[in-house]
Formats: structure tokens, C-alpha cells, sequence
């Protein structure tokens, strides 16, 4: 089983940079990763050891299944991000990296990219987003399972390396769906109710045959595989509970780290950082 306590104090610290931003040392450079999801865009800052600097989100509904409609609407938050920390740190971002669903690079990861670098950002690498997540998180044997708000994307991993990357579509945009249609409201407000941590022993029954929808995509992306632990990131495994529906379904060890909506972006950060160390040692 994979030893998480690593992973989790980063991710602590990273949190902690959110409203308490931490002055980058002179001369060292900082690494970015943008990550454009379905509810959320998160910005997060790296020194050059990985430590958090900075990180900044928002919501935003311009990604729809893994794929950017709104390409201004990205363009205009991620550039509001970028100035904010820039205000903040007092310094100019440079290289960043930025991750796309599995299989989505032909169609759309040019045009992440392109929202990265119409901020003034240097894209210097593009990942699939449950590989940067385990960039964060070290899994040598195993899936890691990225939930986000339109797809599940996965990532299954054999002595460290990537066996198997597929991508489907079901997120938390289903359970969404799901919670507005059984309490009756809007799902702008069933977004709402279903992030709030009180409401969560509400919410996970209702939403329990979805999770059971993802739990087969789970399985069917790890059935030619030895997979001995399934690992859950992405906004949508922010859901308490999650975790323990999805190994009663699998009947395999799930895990999910602290703050699972924030492993992908900083894991994309540390892409960044180690693509910047190959071109210098190449």
C-alpha cells in the first residue's frame, strides 16, 4: 500500500499558501501548473525543491466533459489568477504546465495550452491529468483515478511506469444531476449543497448509483491488470465517503489522500519543475 503521509503534509502546505502566500527566494525560479477543470480553475506556484508557494482557484463552468466551451471565459480567470499571485509574490510567472483528460490530446489540448499562454504563461509540458496527480503522489503499482467534474480519468501504473490511460465521461457534473433532480432544485444549486461538508451523509446515498457508474469504469480500465490499490483524486472525491462505496463495489484497498482536489494541480506544478530539470541536464 502506498504511503501517502508525504503527499499529504505538501498538500497541507500547499493549502496554507492559499491566503498566507509564501516570498519566493531571490534568483530562484518558481514552476506553475494550471489546471482548467469543470468546476474549478486552480493555479498552483513551486520553488524550484517543490515547495508550495502560492495557489489560487475559482469557480468557473468553462469546461464541459474534459473539454474547454468557453474558451474566453478560461482565458479571462486564468489570467486573473496569474496577476493576483504576480501581485502577491511581487514577481513575474514564468513556465507552466497543464494537463488535459486521457486521450483528449488531439482534441483539445491545444487549446489548454493556448489558454495557459494567453496569459503571458510559458506552457513548457502537457499531461494527462491522473499521471501529473501520481507525479504528487508516488504510486508505483496501482490505479490512480482522477474524478472531476464532467469525466473520470485513469491512470493505471505497473513498477512505476504507465500500463494503461483511459478516460470516460461521468463526474460530479452527473451527481449534480442526480442530487437536483432527487431534492428538487437547480443544479446550479445542487452544485452548492453537494460541496458542503455537512451535507455530505445526505448526499453520498443519493448519489451512490453514480458512484457505482464510476466504480465500473474503474474496473473495466484495471480488469487486465494486477491492480493491487485504486487511489482517488479530483474535486468530485472531495465527497466523504466516496472511498469506502468504491472498494465495497471493487473489493480492492481504495485510498484518497488529503484534499483530493488539489493532488492534480500540484502534481501538473511538479511536472513542470522536473521537465525544466531534463532540459537542463540534457
Amino acid at each position: 500500500m502506498s504511503d501517502f503521509d508525504a503527499a499529504n503534509r505538501r498538500l497541507e502546505e500547499l493549502l496554507s499558501c492559499v491566503d498566507e502566500p509564501r516570498a519566493p527566494r531571490a534568483g530562484k525560479r518558481l514552476y506553475c501548473g494550471l489546471d482548467l477543470g469543470t468546476a474549478f480553475i486552480v493555479l498552483v506556484v513551486l520553488d524550484e525543491d517543490g515547495g508550495p508557494v502560492d495557489c489560487k482557484y475559482q469557480f468557473a463552468g468553462v469546461v464541459r466533459d474534459g473539454m474547454v466551451v468557453d474558451y474566453v471565459g478560461a482565458c479571462d480567470i486564468a489570467r486573473g489568477l496569474k496577476e493576483q499571485v504576480e501581485s502577491e509574490l511581487g514577481v513575474e510567472l514564468g513556465e507552466c504546465a497543464v494537463a488535459i483528460p486521457p486521450q483528449t490530446e488531439s482534441l483539445d489540448g491545444g487549446v489548454v495550452r493556448n489558454v495557459a499562454e494567453s496569459c503571458g504563461l510559458e506552457c513548457t509540458a502537457v499531461f494527462d491529468e491522473p499521471t501529473a496527480a501520481n507525479l504528487l503522489l508516488g504510486v508505483q503499482n496501482g490505479a490512480v483515478v482522477d474524478i472531476g467534474g464532467g469525466t473520470t480519468g485513469i491512470s493505471v501504473f505497473r513498477d512505476g511506469e504507465v500500463v494503461r490511460c483511459v478516460d470516460e465521461s461521468t463526474g460530479g457534473t452527473h451527481f449534480s444531476l442526480v442530487l437536483a433532480g432527487a431534492k428538487g432544485m437547480s443544479f446550479d444549486d445542487a452544485e452548492l449543497y453537494k460541496r458542503a461538508p455537512e451535507h455530505h451523509a445526505e448526499v453520498l446515498p443519493i448519489v451512490a448509483p453514480t458512484i457505482d457508474k464510476v466504480t465500473t469504469i474503474i474496473q473495466r480500465a484495471c480488469e487486465d491488470y494486477d491492480v493491487p490499490e485504486v487511489v482517488l483524486v479530483g474535486g468530485t472525491a472531495e465527497l466523504s465517503g466516496i472511498e469506502g462505496r468504491v472498494a465495497s463495489r471493487l473489493g480492492m484497498e481504495v485510498h484518497k489522500p488529503s484534499h483530493p482536489m488539489f493532488v492534480t494541480p500540484m502534481g501538473i506544478a511538479l511536472g513542470c519543475a522536473l521537465k525544466a530539470r531534463e532540459r537542463r541536464d540534457a
